[in-house]
């Protein structure tokens, strides 16, 4: 069970963040009939959506917002398209959104406004004041805040019916990944033969960043990625590490991309496996536009070869039959200080640091402290979180807490949720059971069908649509206000 929810201090700009995100999308633009002399009479128009338009001060907006957060941008004009691209998408989602009847009641808005204000401790009228004083109008927050909700709702609803999981993918995933787990790893291809087309079977762990998140997120987001690398380098099985990272945090993917010719392979990422084994993961962290990247091959072959599972005998299929996997279970307590405005990195992990000096002192007993200090449900059963099996905690958590001997205390351990104070109680054998497999390979194989539905999905619905785009390079002739 999800035991932490990811809450931070940024949260206070949610609705800001919204529409920092860059899509690079491809330039597919249709024609209308609307001559173009009569469009360009219509002040500031970058583009006609439909029966709709994206004016140029709408980017104009944007980029203002990325520039306010220190964002440094590209003096190209790539900025500007990827912003016209992403503001055309959202049109035309929203267009398609008002014809099916998807509405956002201004009591559902407020209560949304609402339950975003008390998760960072504020109240209406204080969450409103930080609204306004981060540059933007409250009634522009609201809108675009409406729009998002709008956005996210018909695509869940649109996609989710497009990604279907049989019982036969999910038993074969297991069947795939307890091979690898019990026999020491995936079954290999044999190499290209030299100067033969080769491809290669790279899976990622995708962790995006906003383009206009600050510095400090963007190092955040870069430090969670590097741990990830140094975990999958260790015994562990790829996407299963990817099942646990994106349990806690949904916005983090992972999939198995499977056999691809270089020229298929996106170039950032042929780039960073090029010299890299079967079975290794990449040296390095891969930075794109959109986040981060952690990439494992997971087999290379000839081109057209047969995959290696079906070059495996027959006598070999019954050992791939799903079967409980022996793991060890861990019973720990933690103090929890969660990020909030007004509690630095820094206060938090003196005041935890003083609270492990106390422990270790024996001139106070965690339990204890845990009732006293800790900002968790756990804080009345003096911070005992229960037997945990590996991938019920955030990563960082369980990397720390696994690292401890019975009894110890950790050091101060960052998290998405805030700082923890870590106490490892008692250690036991377990098993990871088939059902909480198939949960593991439902979540995998969701996480790779989703996201391909979607680029299919973005793909129809810019090719049905009617875009005529004009303007875009200029910025509008007054700020943005």
């Amino acid at each position: 069970m999800n035991r932490f929810k990811k809450i931070s201090v940024h949260a206070v700009f949610l609705g800001l963040s919204l529409f920092l995100h860059a899509s690079f999308a491809q330039d597919a633009v249709k024609t209308n009939g609307v001559a173009e002399s009569k469009i360009r009479n219509i002040d500031g128009v970058a583009a006609v959506v439909n029966t709709g338009f994206v004016t140029r001060k709408e980017i104009d907006y944007r980029i203002a917002a990325l520039k306010k957060q220190g964002v440094k941008l590209p003096e190209d004009g790539s900025v500007r398209k990827a912003i016209l691209d992403r503001l055309i998408l959202e049109k035309i989602q929203l267009q398609n959104a008002e014809q099916e009847g998807i509405k956002v009641t201004n009591k559902e808005l407020d209560k949304i406004i609402g339950d975003i204000a008390a998760k960072n401790r504020l109240s209406y009228a204080e969450f409103k004041a930080k609204v306004i004083a981060s540059g933007s109008t409250f009634e522009r927050y609201k809108q675009m805040l409406r729009d998002d909700v709008i956005v996210t709702r018909y695509r869940e609803r649109e996609i989710e019916a497009k990604v279907k999981i049989s019982d036969a993918e999910i038993d074969n995933f297991i069947a795939e990944r307890t091979r690898a787990m019990t026999a020491g790893g995936a079954p290999r291809s044999a190499p290209a033969a030299k100067g033969e087309l080769e491809e290669i079977d790279v899976a990622q762990i995708f962790i995006p960043v906003d383009a206009g998140a600050e510095a400090g997120a963007q190092a955040d987001v870069k430090k969670k990625a590097d741990i990830l690398l140094r975990d999958a380098r260790g015994d562990v099985d790829f996407l299963q590490l990817g099942a646990m990272a994106a349990k806690e945090n949904p916005k983090i993917k992972f999939q198995e991309l499977g056999y691809r010719t270089p020229d298929r392979l996106p170039q950032l990422f042929y780039e960073a496996v090029r010299n890299t084994g079967s079975g290794q993961v990449a040296n390095a962290v891969v930075k794109s536009p959109a986040g981060y990247h952690v990439l494992k091959v997971l087999d290379r072959r000839a081109a057209g070869a047969a995959p290696p599972h079906q070059q495996a005998t027959a006598a070999d299929a019954g050992s791939s039959t799903p079967q409980n996997i022996p793991i060890t279970q861990t019973l720990s307590s933690h103090i929890l200080l969660r990020s909030r405005a007004g509690l630095t990195d820094q206060d938090a992990e003196r005041r935890l640091r003083g609270y492990r000096a106390q422990v270790r002192a024996k001139t106070a007993d965690f339990a204890e402290l845990a009732k006293k200090y800790s900002e968790d449900g756990s804080a009345a059963n003096g911070g005992e979180l229960g037997w945990m099996s590996p991938g019920d905690l955030v990563p960082e958590f369980e990397q720390a807490m696994n690292r401890l001997q019975i009894g110890e205390v950790s050091n101060p351990v960052k998290s998405e949720v805030g700082w923890h104070l870590i106490q490892v109680l008692d250690r036991r054998e377990g098993q990871l059971t088939v059902e909480k497999q198939r949960q593991f390979a439902r979540a995998a194989i969701r996480a790779r069908k989703f996201e391909q539905a979607y680029q299919e999905w973005t793909r129809e619905l810019r090719d049905n649509a009617t875009v005529k785009i004009l303007n875009v390079e200029d910025a509008a002739s007054s700020a943005p206000r």
